[in-house]
């Protein structure tokens, strides 16, 4: 790993000559192992969401209910923070080759299980292999998740590794985006459910097949550069010390970390904000869908960038800026009525600051954290993440009041507007009512409520509020709408 900024011109000089004299070398396979952990990471993706855009028909073929469809993808925000402790010492013990095989096998494995109620007659509880499989795959997240910084460092030269980070990176959310598009096309009926999870096993398998067959070791014979001939192998608890003593790092980890749950809010909430004011569920996909694309057209942008300049400090700096004035815009403008293009727009540049930003913190991380490894550094940046994200879905719910207003709400089932506003809330409990978040912008998740409708967060009467009871289903209903969110980091 490199130093400082400041010690860039010389880095890249040494390099240059150790280069010449054949002292450093990037080997082609490395574009093979990126190819293989960005599939596997677009496919985890697609695995992850696949329930989410068709849980109507899902609930009613396999007969399950509401809050079963819900951990289907509750599951993977709940693995996610354990689990990434593990995945974190396995990356930096075991090497990269074998955690990217583990992943891959995982994957595999929980996307065969999860199919197997469709391909075995008579099978008596569905749900133990749907949520089995999905737990299996949300294993195989975090693992896919944290190896793209270090594949960066180990095996890609200087100028190439913000770009093979940006790459590696960004496949997960081009799998969600993937996944909300392909699911609606592939299940009309329900007899088509058994295509839909037959497709998204294909991914899954070719992944594992070019992990077995093509990654034949963790680090290459030859360092490509400075900063992987100086990779330590510090010990687990030894590095996790380290970290918490780096100030720098932990500014980054708790900034870029609140991002990835604001993201995580914005993604799942957006379809409830949007309807309040008239605006339609289709309209909510499409500014989801600018959301991811518009993110990874600014990833590939500042990736190229940070590649040629090395101004890791002053991307991260001036993106979280920008992102910030497009979320204030888009708190104002979500608020006001007919003003499609406007949002569209504000989304589109929401997701182009904001996911753009990703890769290159992800890389920060592991510059700032030197000589900790890389999977480490990366590795806590997410857990954290994960945890602000179940955090604020917590100071959410905590911050729910009663709100009913006329609108032009196009909210599905004819029920009231959720709206942020404060004024004339009231906390009396009336069972058509909705909730509603005073002054701060976001809403509690979008949930699926009996019957299998898309409501928010409360299901008719179903709710009570200001009991133990009643703030235990809401917190629960708030985390699986964070789990249903369009994009993860």
């Amino acid at each position: 790993m490199a130093g400082p900024a400041g010690d860039w011109p010389e880095a890249a000089a040494a390099t240059s000559a150790r280069s010449a004299l054949g002292g450093y070398r990037a080997y082609a396979r490395r574009w093979v192992f990126l190819l293989v952990i960005s599939l596997l990471s677009c496919s985890n993706a697609t695995l992850w969401l696949s329930f989410a855009p068709v849980a109507d028909t899902i609930a009613q073929h396999f007969l399950l209910s509401t809050e079963q469809i819900n951990w289907l993808s509750l599951v993977y925000l709940v693995v996610s923070i354990p689990s990434g402790v593990v995945a974190i010492w396995v990356l930096d013990s075991v090497g990269l080759r074998w955690a990217t095989t583990l992943g891959a096998f995982l994957n595999f494995s929980g996307s065969v299980i999860r199919s197997m109620p469709c391909m075995a007659i008579g099978t008596q509880d569905p749900f133990v292999f749907l949520l089995g499989g999905q737990s299996l795959c949300a294993l195989a997240q975090t693992l896919v998740i944290f190896s793209p910084a270090k594949l960066a460092t180990l095996w890609f030269p200087e100028h190439q590794r913000a770009t093979a980070n940006m790459i590696g990176t960004m496949s997960n959310p081009l799998g969600i985006l993937a996944a909300n598009l392909l699911s609606p096309i592939l299940v009309k009926t329900e007899k088509d459910i058994p295509l839909m999870l037959g497709t998204y096993i294909l991914p899954a398998g070719l992944a594992f097949l070019l992990a077995t067959a093509c990654l034949w070791e963790s680090v290459p014979p030859t360092p490509p550069s400075v900063g992987a001939a100086q990779s330590t192998s510090l010990s687990f608890l030894a590095g996790l010390k380290l970290l918490a003593r780096n100030k720098a790092y932990i500014v980054l980890a708790v900034c870029f970390g609140g991002g990835i749950g604001i993201f995580s809010s914005f993604s799942a909430l957006l379809e409830q904000i949007l309807c309040v004011n008239g605006y339609s569920s289709e309209f909510a996909g499409l500014c989801g869908a600018l959301f991811i694309a518009f993110g990874v057209l600014g990833a590939v942008a500042l990736g190229l960038y940070v590649d040629r300049t090395k101004h890791f400090t002053e991307a991260i700096k001036i993106g979280l800026c920008l992102t910030s004035l497009a979320c204030v815009a888009f708190a104002v403008v979500s608020q006001l009525q007919g003003q499609t293009v406007a949002l569209a727009a504000i989304c589109s540049l929401l997701g182009f600051f904001g996911f753009s930003v990703a890769p290159v913190a992800m890389e920060l991380a592991v510059e700032c954290s030197f000589p900790v490894g890389e999977g480490a550094a990366a590795g806590l940046v997410f857990v954290l993440g994960q945890a602000e994200g179940v955090l604020l879905m917590v100071l959410l719910t905590a911050l729910t009041v009663r709100h009913a207003e006329p609108s032009v709400s196009t909210c599905p089932d004819g029920q009231g507007p959720l709206d942020w506003k404060g004024e004339g809330t009231s906390q009396e409990v009336h069972p058509t009512q909705p909730w509603s978040l005073p002054s701060t912008g976001l809403f509690l998740g979008n949930l699926r409520c009996p019957g299998g409708r898309v409501q928010s967060a409360h299901c008719g009467g179903e709710v009570g509020w200001g009991g133990p009871e009643g703030s235990r289903q809401n917190l629960e209903r708030s985390l699986a709408g964070a789990a249903l969110m369009g994009a993860h980091l």
